[in-house]
């Protein structure tokens, strides 16, 4: 029997026409290359065009090269919620801010405005925004994915938007949870694996209150978790981690 030929993906307008991402790329790939060889699966799931929402795992800091890698190499721009603060950083804040990144305060406001109506702002124009569901590195000494934010749902559910859950394994080689040191060499393989669209329909009737958004959300961090699962070969846990029960802090160091 003929193997079946791997699925071509066609690029959208957003990494075919000329822009910083360009600039970005060339700098920022061939030493990220250096640390990691990136394996996609499920990469024919990703939104080719139009306005989505991706929702990935966190637990190294180094996993939005990561996603923002795989997005590229997917086809599309990658745009991300990115902490205020480092719009503020000389050169890093303009590259931010012409590349069209979102800031958002850690109180929750994006300069001023709700952060549902920046992320709107992309997504009217067809592109699409990572949320970080989890809002920090997530608390589980096992890596698992932690109890979710409703950021991302929010989102999705205001706007009538897909959320696409994604979910890698391995960054955590290349830079340990809250580690300062980088692992350069040799290149360290991460598995990235692409879901489909979470279906939140069940919601979209539903007035977009507490227990709408953590029950939504709760059905985007299972998507995650169980695409991570795939990756791992591990069963995980019955329940995500909740770092109230733990006498966590949801952000910041522990």
């Amino acid at each position: 029997m003929t193997a079946p030929k791997p699925v071509r993906l066609r690029a959208s307008a957003e990494k075919t026409r000329p822009s910083i991402y360009w600039l970005l790329a060339t700098i920022a790939l061939p030493p990220a290359s250096l640390m990691m060889r990136l394996k996609i699966t499920d990469g024919e799931k990703f939104p080719r065009n139009g306005p989505f929402v991706l929702a990935p795992n966190h637990f190294s800091e180094i996993d939005p090269i990561v996603i923002g890698m795989a997005v590229w190499k997917l086809g599309r721009a990658p745009r991300f919620m990115a902490k205020a603060g480092l719009f503020n950083v000389p050169v890093v804040g303009y590259l931010l801010r012409k590349s069209g990144q979102v800031p958002v305060e850690r109180a929750g406001a994006v300069r001023g405005k709700d952060p549902v109506a920046a992320g709107g702002q992309l997504v009217e124009k067809g592109q699409g925004v990572v949320v970080y569901p989890e809002g920090s590195l997530t608390r589980d000494p096992d890596l698992w994915p932690m109890r979710g934010k409703t950021g991302a749902v929010r989102i999705a559910l205001t706007h009538g938007i897909p959320i696409t859950p994604i979910a890698h394994w391995g960054t955590d080689k290349v830079m340990a949870r809250y580690s300062r040191k980088i692992s350069f060499f040799p290149p360290k393989r991460i598995d990235v694996k692409v879901g489909d669209p979470v279906d939140l329909s069940a919601f979209a009737d539903r007035p977009l209150d507490n227990t709408t958004l953590n029950e939504a959300t709760a059905v985007v961090m299972a998507a995650i978790t169980e695409l991570l699962a795939d990756l791992r070969g591990e069963t995980p846990p019955a329940e995500p981690w909740d770092p109230s029960k733990h006498n966590q802090k949801d952000t910041g160091r522990f």
